[in-house]
């Protein structure tokens, strides 16, 4: 039983795409890419007067276009095999010799792979009263449009250049104000001719229009001015050569509207037509000057949003930068480059520069003893808020950084900092909703002398490991959580660990935030959007092929390697260990007073093998003895430490049992000190590591005391000093700089 409202099979049959067409009231004509007729239907028959199947052999030309409009049709296949649309009108002589006006339109037709094998034409005959006014209105719908898809200056006005020649002008120049100065942005001209040296002004030029000058009165008064016909009337020219070249390309009448938004004057848009084509009407009108005065509205509502993008693009970048390193340090042992690239704006979405900016960081930190801090972080979300919370979590790492304890450690101290920034919020009853930002963060400590790797993860991308052309993830067993999300009870220790690894020698890191591999797909792109594991087996293969290359050669490389635009903000950072081995001595000795003048000798006679200045190797030795002399005598009144005592004959009361004789100097004479000597290009560093506990300070000495001046000397002769908590005690470490303080 059929249901009401279905379609009979007789119905049904009428209704596929061929009778479709038999029956439109509209001409449609299919070509190839060669501009060959394949197909039309019998409305188009009608229109053009021909009779007949399409052989594939006539061409677009053969429908009757006259042939002063044979360059309007040439425009036509040109725009739309490039993927475009377009409208226009031809005249058109039919079979019979009549000639009637017809209006088209041109889509790309498209293979379902996405390519464009031919156009589809659709036209109707238009009447010349209305033709004109529907034309113009919608070229004015056309400039909106594409207005509306770019922030950018340049490409905003290229734009309406493009839109307005070749068909409503041969000739449009754009100028703005500058610092009180009119300076020409935009040049365009019909079928690509360009202006003879020496003649009119090229992009860039500043303009100036003497007084009197049609563009002169446009800006003074604030209102489109029309030049309808040159012939009939005359004005001063802004040089010999601008009025050279107007007689030579025969100017026949031009529109100057300013370009004004908020009383404020932005510029000029200047329109000509010429004989360099051949046109219905070489002139314009008072319709045509109200027409170009509702685009240069447009127009300047347009500038005015770009210039206020790019004026609050630049102040967050600067920002942003800001908040970065503004310079690199010079460290032993590795090359560095880094990048920053902010995304690219969501114009459609109305975002503005809240898209510009974000959490991305990067930062390389010295550390005690040519020790380097490498760090890559990044803050969810964008906009200022983000950058905000991401300077003052690079600061705070920083700070914790210098107390040199393990990157576990260190990322266990952001992650509660992390929470002290978050702003506070409260619900309707008060109960604290307050939610900390979520922060992704990989923290490095690299030791280029013993090329030793220590990391700590928080839910960060694992590094890129370059080794002999081939690129692999960093293996990283422990990722703990991001920043900022850890569970209430759990203690920071128990999310964050340490792990450690030996880069072979040429080795090489890349860091990066997700911006890299997260990129938003090609607008012509076709198909899904490559997931992140894909787009990163694309950049490993191509970083394969430049291994070798310098880093800062990887690291622009890096930018480009994966294919889309910039969808988040991006960091990148690219270290690599050097090949050859740098200069170290160590060695252990017992920490006796006679000591003291051996490890000076020790000192003593490696700098010399250095080729440390005399003057610098003296001091350095000198405040060794200070160092060390400081380790001995704070050796002997160090806490015993714990240890499993093994007595001969029956168990002692307890408070005998640790009254044994001999035991203290016993403990006392198994107390050791090592000195490690380093040689950099610019500094040496000696540390001096014990088994006590307790770090050293400074203490202020009076007249009459023994000592409490060692570390004073240190503080003042070297140029950085510290100590920091080791495994088995601590490490005492001054730096002496080779070349002077």
């Amino acid at each position: 039983m059929r249901r009401w409202g279905d379609l009979s099979q007789d119905a049904d049959d009428h209704l596929t795409a061929g009778s479709v067409l038999d029956h439109a009231e509209m001409a449609v004509v299919v070509t190839d890419r060669f501009s060959n007729v394949l197909y039309w239907n019998p409305f188009a028959e009608q229109l053009f007067g021909r009779v007949g199947v399409p052989s594939g052999r006539e061409s677009l030309m053969s429908l009757g276009i006259m042939e002063k409009d044979h360059p309007l049709a040439v425009d036509l296949a040109k725009h739309v095999l490039r993927g475009g649309v377009w409208e226009g009108t031809f005249d058109v002589v039919r079979g019979d010799g009549s000639v009637i006006y017809v209006r088209a339109q041109a889509v790309p037709l498209r293979h379902p792979s996405g390519s464009v094998t031919g156009i589809v034409i659709t036209a109707r005959e238009a009447m010349r009263s209305n033709e004109r006014e529907k034309d113009r209105f919608g070229l004015l719908e056309r400039i909106g449009e594409r207005l509306a898809g770019s922030l950018y200056m340049e490409e905003t006005l290229n734009r309406v250049a493009e839109m307005l020649v070749p068909q409503f002008a041969d000739h449009c120049f754009i100028e703005l104000v500058e610092s009180d100065r009119l300076v020409r942005k935009v040049s365009t001209h019909v079928h690509g001719w360009t202006p003879p040296p020496d003649t009119w002004k090229p992009v860039g030029a500043e303009i100036r229009y003497p007084s009197g000058h049609y563009a002169d009165t446009a800006l003074r008064r604030q209102e489109t001015i029309l030049v309808e016909d040159f012939s009939q009337v005359s004005y001063p020219a802004p040089s010999e050569g601008a009025a050279r070249v107007c007689g030579e390309v025969g100017m026949t009448s031009a529109i100057v509207a300013p370009l004004c938004v908020r009383g404020e004057t932005l510029g000029l848009m200047y329109l000509g037509m010429s004989n360099l084509t051949d046109r219905r009407s070489p002139h314009y009108d008072t319709f045509d000057r109200d027409f170009v005065g509702a685009i240069a509205t447009r127009v300047a509502l347009a500038v005015d949003n770009a210039l206020l993008f790019e004026e609050e693009r630049h102040t967050a970048e600067s920002f942003q930068k800001h908040l970065l390193p503004r310079e690199l340090p010079s460290l032993d042992g590795l090359e560095i480059a880094v990048r920053y690239y902010p995304a690219a704006p969501l114009a459609s979405h109305g975002q503005g520069i809240q898209t510009q900016v974000g959490g991305d960081w990067y930062d390389v930190i010295p550390l005690s003893a040519g020790r380097v801090g490498i760090v890559i972080g990044d803050v969810e979300g964008r906009g200022a808020k983000a950058a905000a919370v991401m300077g003052q979590l690079r600061a705070a790492l920083r700070a914790f950084a210098q107390d040199d304890k393990p990157p576990a450690d260190i990322l266990a101290r952001l992650d509660e900092w992390t929470r002290v920034v978050a702003a506070p919020e409260r619900d309707d009853f008060g109960a604290d909703i307050t939610n900390p930002p979520i922060v992704t963060c990989q923290y490095m400590v690299y030791d280029a002398w013993s090329r030793q790797l220590s990391f700590a993860n928080a839910g960060h991308a694992p590094p890129l490991l370059i080794v002999d052309g081939n690129v692999t993830e960093l293996d990283i067993h422990e990722v703990g959580q991001p920043l900022g999300v850890r569970a209430s009870g759990m203690h920071a220790d128990l999310v964050y660990k340490e792990e450690t690894r030996v880069l072979p020698p040429g080795a090489t890191l890349l860091l990066y935030t997700d911006g890299l591999v997260d990129r938003r797909p090609p607008r012509d792109a076709e198909g899904a959007a490559p997931s992140d594991d894909e787009t990163l087996g694309v950049l490993c293969e191509k970083l394969a092929k430049i291994s070798n290359d310098p880093v800062e050669r990887i690291a622009d490389f890096a930018t480009v390697a994966v294919p889309g635009e910039i969808d988040d903000d991006m960091a990148i950072l690219v270290v690599r260990s050097v090949g050859t081995e740098l200069e170290l001595e160590e060695r252990t000795f017992p920490a006796q007073p006679i000591m003291v003048s051996e490890a000076r000798r020790m000192a003593s006679e490696a700098f010399a093998g250095w080729q440390v200045p005399d003057e610098r190797a003296e001091l350095a030795c000198l405040l060794v003895s200070e160092v060390v002399t400081n380790v001995v005598l704070h050796a002997a009144s160090a806490s015993v430490p714990r240890r499993e005592l093994a007595l001969d004959g029956p168990p002692l009361p307890f408070d005998e049992s640790w009254d044994v004789p001999g035991f203290e100097e016993e403990i006392a004479g198994d107390k050791e000190f090592t000195l490690r000597l380093r040689r950099g290009k610019e500094s040496i560093w000696v540390e001096v590591f014990d088994q006590d506990l307790r770090l050293p300070r400074i203490r202020s000495a009076g007249e009459n005391d023994e000592g409490g001046r060692g570390l004073y000397l240190v503080d003042q002769l070297a140029r950085r000093w510290g100590s920091r908590p080791t495994r088995e005690g601590k490490a005492v470490w001054f730096e002496i700089p080779i070349g002077g303080r």
